[in-house]
């Protein structure tokens, strides 16, 4: 029985470990340049009573860059669900990829105009009510001699329909979480089903979806099942949402450039992989002669340092597992991007502990004027 339990808890803790990453492509991924505009495209009618709409997105892959993970009808998990979609968000000096998921109410979603109810804020293509979704037909393709719990109420949309595809940054939506969306971002939530998983590991592994191939109008835009690519009820994008441009490489350059990574000034002598990143540690506690104020800047520090060596910790294991596979492959030229982008990723965490640490020593106790002479 010892054995047995010896043996289960190293791989219950893997498996709590891979879990959240294969839950969804991309969860978890930075980028230094934001996904292309939203493609235009016509929604496939809904397929069956109790399917929700989930708009189509850009997910990234590191070998292949963004690709157009298509829009779908899915049933919903349980009555009374809802969708917030995935959406990408300029966080810490990169484009942060936001996992979409299930839930009573609708939460934030970056402020981005997916259409087809989801103008920015909140769903208005349907509702539930006693256990059955009625459809907004005013803004959702739904047939009704299948589908009878229908209505229609015009939706007024007052903000200017661009087709930016992330939330800050040069060019994104400046939308911020209202108080209730923070409310919902607490709630019960319930990931992307088994059918939408599959349907986003379809088109990863289909060529044509990528950015770099389609040139932001996807050959399949929207399906009206999941993981159904070909076929009846797939929609081709009509056109990219803006003029395409080249992304840079996944090694962070852009085309016709030198091998410097972007925003970051060429530094031979700086850090080229975490590994080389010295750990950091809480400065000696100040002396300002106010004890209470000093152990708090002091306790400050120490929890900043603790953080950024987790931080330090977590990209080194990330960035030795890409070694790993890029040494499999055998592939000079990957394995130099691969180093490229390592020593991009490793400066700019560097550059954004920095400025931590600069933001906190704004924050160190002043010290107490001197006592006057009598």
């Amino acid at each position: 029985m010892k054995r047995i339990f010896c043996t289960l808890v190293p791989l219950l803790f893997a498996l709590a470990i891979i879990q959240p990453v294969s839950a969804q492509i991309g969860v978890g991924v930075s980028v230094s340049f934001g996904p292309p505009a939203l493609p235009i495209y016509d929604q496939p009618i809904c397929p069956d009573d109790g399917y929700l709409w989930v708009p189509g997105y850009w997910a990234y892959d590191p070998d292949d860059g963004y690709y157009w993970v298509p829009g779908t009808w899915v049933e919903a998990p349980e009555p009374g669900f809802l969708w917030t979609p995935a959406w990408w968000g300029w966080e810490g000096g990169g484009f942060l990829f936001h996992e979409g998921y299930w839930a009573t109410e609708v939460g934030f979603y970056g402020g981005i105009s997916y259409g087809f109810g989801y103008f920015g804020n909140g769903f208005e293509g349907g509702r539930w009510d006693h256990g059955h979704f009625f459809y907004n037909r005013a803004v959702l393709n739904v047939d009704v001699t299948q589908i009878h719990n229908v209505y229609n109420t015009t939706v007024v949309n007052n903000i200017t329909v661009n087709r930016v595809s992330y939330n800050g940054g040069e060019g994104g939506t400046t939308a911020r979480p209202t108080a209730r969306e923070q409310q919902v971002e607490q709630q019960r939530h319930v990931p992307p089903v088994a059918a939408q998983t599959e349907h986003a590991q379809a088109a990863r592994s289909n060529p044509e979806m990528r950015a770099e191939a389609n040139h932001g109008k996807p050959p399949v835009a929207a399906t009206s099942r999941p993981g159904a690519l070909s076929g009846e009820g797939v929609v081709a994008a009509r056109s990219e949402g803006a003029p395409y441009h080249p992304a840079p490489s996944r090694s962070g350059t852009t085309a016709g450039q030198s091998g410097r990574p972007v925003g970051i000034a060429p530094d031979a002598a700086g850090p080229s992989h975490a590994r080389d990143l010295q750990r950091h540690q809480a400065q000696p506690a100040p002396a300002s002669g106010n004890n209470k104020a000093d152990r708090q800047y002091l306790q400050q520090q120490q929890k900043l340092a603790d953080q950024q060596n987790k931080e330090h910790q977590k990209l080194q294991q990330q960035q030795e597992k890409e070694d790993r596979k890029t040494a499999k492959q055998s592939n000079p030229q990957k394995q130099q991007l691969v180093e490229q982008r390592h020593q991009q990723q490793t400066q700019q965490l560097e550059q954004k502990h920095t400025q931590q640490q600069q933001q906190l020593q704004t924050r160190q106790p002043a010290p107490r004027p001197a006592p006057r002479q009598r």
